[in-house]
């Protein structure tokens, strides 16, 4: 068996609390640059990286004299208020070591259910990483309220590889992976090498709470690799502290346990959008973006579309159709209808001047768009 990270181009890698903070004891710089190194080296490879990083209540509860997780919210709040300014701090001056900026993108879940912040946060990843930033993404635990109590850095790390339609997700946590039962309880346990990501049997295996630092236990992972599977993310579960385990991933070794997604990465995308019986509007396109976008593989442009029926949202799928009504096309569109009314027949050079903004210069983009 191979490792699927090998051939991953952008992975998301999820660290938690327990490795972050050396079970409690502190931020763990000497960990944290050896994480740091290892990105570097993955990016020297060509592949693109953003890190979700736990550890910010646990330093926090450090810094305020806090012996055990406090169950007040706001308390937990002001541990991560207090906390992430240790885990920022850190990160930058590691991966600075290695000549690569980092950003921090603090999100709730929230942001990733309202559609406009789901796009805006997609863009600014996207953003990042083209301008070859690693960004460090954290819930913003200062701000949310249940999730406080019940979300999971693991979960958020799913939310993030289809948010940017990453190839994998890699969640490294203080066990070697999954086994078949829990070993510090069974010395006959085994580890899990392999296994297809949303198998129920893998969940009743993976049944357990986390660590008292952390929240999320094995079933949290094996959860977050079937939400990660949905766009077509695999997922790797390995030791964190196993010696230059990403660097070893990439090179094709396979360490820790592997759930494959059973969907292809477009076409889980293409399919999401296929299933869409009812879009929320039309696109009326000339014969020459026509020619574009079904046999050339073209982005729709503005200056190709001749006229809008209905009303939609940024982000909403609508369908392209021809002027004799034909429907030809179907993608996630990047400005609202109002806008695309103003930026029809227009140049994408001219989008700006007239909206004063521009979110993109296509209308849709080609990977957002499925032919029919």
């Amino acid at each position: 068996m191979k490792s699927v990270i090998h051939t991953a181009h952008r992975i998301i890698i999820k660290v938690g609390s327990s490795l972050v903070t050396n079970e409690g004891r502190g931020l763990d710089h000497a960990a944290i640059a050896k994480w740091a190194a290892q990105i570097s080296a993955l990016r020297g490879l060509g592949k693109e990286v953003v890190l979700v990083s736990s550890g910010a209540i646990a330093e926090g509860m450090l810094r305020l004299g806090f012996e055990a997780r406090p169950t007040d919210v706001h308390e937990l709040q002001a541990c991560a208020a207090v906390g992430q300014m240790g885990l920022a701090q850190i990160y930058e001056t590691s991966f600075r070591a290695h000549g690569i900026g980092t950003a921090q993108v603090l999100l709730t879940h929230a942001d990733l259910a309202d559609r406009e912040r789901y796009l805006n946060a997609r863009s600014t990843l996207a953003t990042l990483l083209r301008l070859g930033v690693v960004p460090i993404i954290n819930e913003n635990d200062t701000v949310v309220t249940d999730e406080i109590k019940f979300g999971d850095n693991d979960t958020l790390g799913a939310l993030v590889a289809n948010l940017i339609d990453a190839d994998a997700l890699i969640i490294l946590t203080d066990q070697h992976g999954l086994f078949n039962a829990d070993p510090r309880k069974d010395p006959a346990a085994y580890l899990i090498k392999e296994g297809k990501a949303g198998d129920p049997a893998l969940e009743a295996m993976a049944g357990g709470a986390g660590s008292s630092i952390g929240r999320g236990g094995m079933l949290t992972k094996i959860l977050a690799a079937k939400r990660a599977a949905g766009s077509g993310a695999h997922t790797v579960i390995a030791w964190g502290r196993e010696h230059e385990v990403l660097t070893r991933l990439a090179a094709g070794e396979a360490i820790g346990t592997q759930l494959t997604a059973q969907t292809a990465q477009q076409k889980a995308r293409k399919q999401w959008m296929a299933d869409h019986l009812h879009t929320a509007g039309k696109v009326v396109l000339d014969a020459g973006a026509i020619e574009k976008v079904t046999r050339e593989g073209k982005s729709l442009l503005p200056i190709g579309v001749v006229a809008v029926e209905g009303q939609f949202g940024r982000g909403a799928v609508i369908t392209c159709v021809t002027e004799a009504g034909l429907a030809v096309a179907r993608g996630l569109t990047n400005y609202t209808s109002s806008e695309t009314r103003l930026i029809l027949r227009k140049p994408s050079s001219e989008i700006e001047a007239i909206l004063g903004f521009m979110e993109g210069p296509e209308l849709i983009h080609r990977d957002n768009l499925i032919l029919l």
